[in-house]
């Protein structure tokens, strides 16, 4: 079985796009990816669906705390 994309020769990556909710970074499970474009992933999850340690995460939830208490 082919990817339709790849016989079709538009420009995609097989990875899954892992975004960071501070909204300003991307990583791809696909090593070999050159663009972390959202329009060139069919697959695209939040860090926390990966990692729910991920600092990024806990960042943004103590920056959240942080407004509330103030």
């Amino acid at each position: 079985m082919e990817c339709a994309f790849c016989t079709s020769g538009i420009d995609h990556c097989h990875g899954t796009l892992v975004v960071h909710p501070d909204g300003g970074f991307a990583e791809c499970t696909d090593e070999s990816c050159a663009d972390l474009d959202r329009v060139r992933h069919a697959l695209i999850i939040d860090c926390h669906t990966v990692d729910a340690e991920c600092s990024c995460t806990l960042a943004v939830e103590v920056e959240a705390e942080l407004r509330q208490a103030s």
